[in-house]
This record gives structure tokens, C-alpha cells and sequence, in this order.
């Protein structure tokens, strides 16, 4: 196939770069790796993320992005220690346990919004 080894680089939105930054920085604990004219790269695992400035950010709605961890528990309760505020839906077939919802054989799934209003996800999606 022509795409099946292209890599992926997400797109996240930002209104403001500089408020974007701090909060990536401060709460994340993320670092770019590359600041360029057109806004920041992040690598996360082996994958980037590019964060652009643009006035369109937090209008998708839906999950935009998927951090994928080890355990979502220990991640989560870090994140709210530095002041993360988690989101909680109404999906069919899960259960929550505080900020972390329980997906059956697709593990477990913690949703938060970034400074931009863009919803990210953190999931230990099994594989095996």
C-alpha cells in the first residue's frame, strides 16, 4: 500500500501558543523538541505532535488525541495532583471508578481538556 508506512504526525490546535505551552510544560510535563515559525513539536513515545496557533482550537468536540500509557491510574492521579480537572461521559458499556473509566477488554480511559478547550484522552489500551 502507498500509506501503510507513513508515520503520523496529530495536529493540536492552540488560541493562544504561548498559554498552550505553559500548560503542556507545567501540567503535561512536555517539552517541545522543535520550535519553528509555524508553532511547537512534540515527541512523545517515538510520535510527535505538532501544537499551531490558529483561532479554530477547541471547536472539534470529540477527542482529538490519544496519549497511551502503561496504567492510566497513576497517570491520572498525578495529573490531578498538578491541578488537572477530568472529564466524565455518558458512553454505553463503561463504568467509571472516579476519573477513570473501565472500557472491558479495551482497558481503561481517563478524558481532560487542555488549555485550548481540545479534548485529549489517556487510555491503556490493551494489545495483546
Amino acid at each position: 500500500m502507498l500509506l501503510e508506512d507513513c508515520q503520523v504526525t496529530a495536529n493540536i490546535p492552540a488560541g493562544d501558543l504561548a498559554r498552550a505551552r505553559k500548560f503542556y510544560a507545567d501540567t503535561l510535563g512536555l517539552e517541545p523538541v522543535e520550535e519553528n515559525p509555524g508553532g511547537l513539536v512534540y515527541r512523545t513515545g517515538g510520535t510527535d505532535f505538532f501544537l499551531y496557533e490558529t483561532q479554530y482550537a477547541g471547536q472539534a468536540g470529540h477527542t482529538i488525541a490519544q496519549l497511551h500509557v502503561a496504567d492510566v491510574r497513576p497517570v491520572v492521579e498525578e495529573l490531578r495532583n498538578r491541578g488537572l480537572t477530568f472529564e466524565h461521559y455518558d458512553l454505553p458499556g463503561i463504568t467509571w471508578d472516579g476519573d477513570v473509566a473501565a472500557m472491558g477488554d479495551m482497558g481503561h480511559a481517563a478524558w481532560f481538556k487542555d488549555s485550548e478547550d481540545n479534548i485529549l484522552c489517556l487510555d491503556d489500551r490493551r494489545t495483546d
